[in-house]
């Protein structure tokens, strides 16, 4: 047994027998296939030769995991990896042949790199003609801003979606969120396509063209938002107390506490009023004067603790919980057992902890089966399935591995 693997057993995974080209790098893409990875397909990660994608080198907080990005590990177990010059024509020939043997192709170039590099739709459903191809961009294959070649990148999306003027306070500059939303958004959505795609082959017999793209995924997820603001007929503005978000009402929102904040979400304002012992809150409308109660809340709740407030609002029936870093929740986990954080060994030897598949399935339930790879780490072995040891040394003496 290699380092890369763990014991198998008997429990059959959702995606058994699934196999995924996949030429995709940062969140977008790599997210979305490791949970196909994580469910069971077999994921095929193309790799430049030597450096590997992008994500490898990128930094968090200027540093790397014995080589590799905190990222990168993040996204990419349970794959294995080819490392290809894809500008190679004998190379291009090798992907065209292995992806006889696949169901799913998946990248995020800019659109249009893949069809010069002749490994576009139509390249790959002349080898395979119920191939699932998805493709995953910024903006989308043939918007404006795609037209324009505009980059598509996390906070890009969310200045362009009206995400980040959404969050913080009427005055205060706009806010990003605390983690790649929109990036993560997007990696969903493809993934829950190339189920949906894969589904159809199974029902209909056919294959397809699948399109995600960053700007319309986070779009979707504003959902209720645009619902309220289109068929109001208004635009929301920001709360100038600091209610979380602008469509919505008090109690909604962060308050500190006398050791810490806490998070107050919706609730009926006569409960409220007791809880913080001020009748004058019952009498005011929840929206109207939703700036004045969230100050007068701010004004008392630093004056308790905050088990104290969360006692009491929890037994009144109001939604409140604690404002956590992430280094207590992810304690909590690992304290409770969870199977959300899961421990491997990374390539170096060295043991790394990583967020689990958050899909639970009674009787498929996903498993980790390989660490994130070396760059390209399988070639050998998985190009060796479709290609003699001839044409393998013709690539290797070309420079194309």
């Amino acid at each position: 047994m290699t380092t890369a693997e763990l014991p198998a057993t008997d429990t059959p995974l959702a995606l058994d027998g699934i196999r995924v080209l996949d030429f995709t790098q940062m969140m977008l893409g790599p997210f979305a296939t490791q949970i196909l990875a994580d469910l069971g397909a077999d994921v095929i990660k193309v790799e430049r030769p030597k450096v590997g994608e992008w994500e490898r080198g990128l930094t968090f907080a200027g540093k790397l995991v014995d080589g590799d990005s905190a990222a990168f590990i993040a996204m990419n177990r349970n794959k294995r990896s080819v490392a290809i010059d894809l500008k190679s024509a004998d190379a291009r020939d090798a992907l065209l042949k292995l992806a006889r043997t696949c169901d799913v192709v998946v990248e995020n170039f800019r659109p249009g790199v893949m069809d010069r590099l002749g490994l576009g739709y139509e390249d790959f459903r002349r080898v395979r003609p119920d191939i699932i191809y998805c493709s995953g961009s910024g903006w989308g294959q043939r918007t404006k801003y795609a037209q324009m070649n505009r980059p598509g990148q996390d906070l890009l999306i969310q200045a362009a979606t009206g995400l980040a003027l959404n969050t913080g306070s009427a005055g205060d500059p706009p806010v990003a969120a605390g983690t790649s939303i929109c990036d993560a958004t997007g990696a969903l959505t493809l993934a829950n396509g190339i189920l949906a795609a894969l589904l159809a082959r199974a029902r209909h017999g056919i294959g397809q063209r699948v399109e995600v793209d960053l700007y319309h995924a986070t779009m979707a997820i504003l959902t209720q938002e645009i619902s309220a603001m289109v068929n109001h007929g208004i635009e929301f503005t920001r709360s100038a107390a600091g209610i979380a978000q602008p469509w919505l009402s008090a109690p909604f929102g962060i308050y500190r506490a006398s050791d810490g904040w806490i998070a107050l979400a919706m609730g009926d304002l006569s409960a409220v009023a007791e809880v913080f012992d001020d009748a004058t809150i019952a009498d005011q409308d929840p929206w109207s004067d939703r700036d004045a109660i969230k100050r007068r809340l701010d004004e008392l709740t630093p004056h308790r603790s905050t088990d104290d407030w969360l006692a009491g609002l929890l037994a009144a029936g109001l939604w409140a919980a604690p404002v956590r870093t992430m280094k207590d929740a992810v304690d909590e986990l690992v304290a409770d057992g969870s199977p959300m954080i899961v421990d491997i060994e990374h390539s170096s030897g060295r043991p790394v902890q990583l967020v689990g598949c958050p899909i639970t399935l009674s009787e498929t339930p996903w498993r980790q089966r390989l660490r994130p790879p070396t760059v390209g780490e399988h070639t050998a072995e998985v190009l060796g399935e479709v290609l003699d040891e001839d044409e393998l040394e013709r690539l290797r003496e070309a420079g194309s591995l």
